[in-house]
């Protein structure tokens, strides 16, 4: 977990590339830990995810919540039948430990598909600073055993393959993006410029059985922000992330595929223009719902700093005017939209406390109510997500005093 900075001090590292910062963070105002929950002193005897600084939920077809986490090199599943009131014991995804990337942007991330497959990706740590492979792993059974994991990234190089990002299609295609440095340590060995880095994509038609060849969606991403990948309702991939566009400008950009194997035309959400020479370490978020996109990022410009939303409501080809949210050092918004109504939630810091704060819009962006805080605490917390089952919309968030899971919407 991160330690935030007011946004006058937070600027100052942005300047610092890919460094990772520490985001401060205590107990939720809406809800308080279960029994289980309670933080053990770590490292705990057995793996326990408050010891873990990133947990990532899902839930499956039949409405039970799956939480996975990482611990001691390897990662945990956790499933829930009463919606986060109590967990199944921790079970291991990767039997052989391996250096797990699990702090920041980075984390391991879960799906599920509508037969009740599961699963899981995440960013293997190699010896080279800033260096990665994607690894993958899949449950037939219901979580009760995961497949050996694979390396999703064919290029076996030590270098960046990063920041994975997960989406399942309606008929169980898995689709994963990520960040990848291939062609910007070729065009260095060809003494050759390469701004940032550069987004790949493989997909399993198989229920991740077996991948397609990597292919490239886009170079010249930012070197280490998330990205957005959700399915739209025709059943193709969407995909969202920061550019680096002429001039060393890093404003989002967005893909709408053609078909599983072919990006669209690439097509830019905003335009801040702003320029840096490092990557600002926020991503992007991004959710659809009736045809709408839902696009959420920070921007670091002088004129105009801070967090802003946008929609389209044609694939991606328009967007509607930014529309600004958050207080000064305001960080990480996350976006969920379902039937016409879209929630966001961010961080902010007082100096005190970092504070998790949403919005809320009954028309589907076009009009907002006046924002209110969620959470605060005086500890230790990741970032702030939001997910959705069938009826309800839930705030995910892990702080030092353990997991939190908070229904919004009943």
């Amino acid at each position: 977990m991160k330690k935030t900075f007011v946004f006058a001090i937070a600027t100052l590292w942005l300047f610092n590339g890919c460094a990772e910062q520490p985001l401060s963070t205590e107990s939720p105002t809406l809800a308080e830990a279960s029994p289980a929950d309670q933080a053990p002193a770590c490292p705990a005897p057995t793996p326990h995810r408050a010891c873990s600084d990133t947990v990532t939920p899902t839930f499956d077809a039949d409405g039970t919540l799956w939480i996975v986490w990482a611990n001691d090199k390897h990662v945990y599943l956790q499933s829930s039948t009463d919606k986060g009131q109590h967990f199944s014991e921790p079970s291991r995804v990767n039997a052989e430990p391996e250096a797990v990337a699990s702090h920041g942007e980075y984390r391991p991330k879960i799906k599920a598909d509508r037969q009740g497959n599961l699963f899981v990706t995440w960013t293997q740590n190699l010896e080279k600073r800033h260096s990665g492979h994607i690894r993958f792993s899949r449950s037939s059974d219901g979580g009760q055993s995961f497949s050996k994991p694979v390396t999703i990234n064919d290029d076996p190089n030590i270098t960046g393959h990063r920041f994975d990002s997960l989406a399942v299609g309606q008929n169980g295609e898995v689709f994963i993006a990520w960040l990848d440095a291939r062609d910007k340590d070729k065009a260095k060995a060809e003494n050759r410029p390469f701004d940032g880095s550069a987004v790949y994509f493989t997909w399993s038609r198989d229920g991740g059985q077996s991948f397609q060849p990597n292919r490239i969606l886009a170079p010249h991403s930012c070197e280490c922000c998330r990205l957005g990948t959700e399915i739209d309702s025709d059943n193709l991939p969407v995909v969202l992330w920061r550019h680096v566009f002429d001039g060393g400008i890093r404003d989002h950009a967005i893909d709408k595929f053609v078909d599983w194997d072919t990006p669209g035309p690439v097509k830019r959400v905003e335009n801040a223009n702003w320029k840096i020479d490092a990557c600002p370490h926020h991503g992007p978020a991004l959710s659809i719902d009736d045809g709408a996109y839902h696009v959420v990022w920070f921007s670091g410009t002088e004129s105009r700093p801070g967090l802003f939303y946008t929609r389209s409501i044609n694939q991606g080809r328009d967007f509607s005017p930014p529309y600004p949210f958050g207080a000064a050092g305001a960080k990480h918004p996350h976006v969920l939209a379902k039937d016409r109504q879209v929630w966001v939630v961010w961080s902010e810091f007082d100096g005190n406390r970092n504070i998790v704060r949403h919005l809320h819009s009954g028309d589907s962006g076009e009009s907002w109510s006046p924002a209110e805080t969620l959470a605060t605490t005086t500890g230790k917390a990741d970032d702030a997500f939001l997910i959705g089952d069938d009826r309800d919309v839930y705030l995910s968030w892990q702080t030092d005093r353990g997991y939190r899971f908070v229904p919004l919407t009943q």
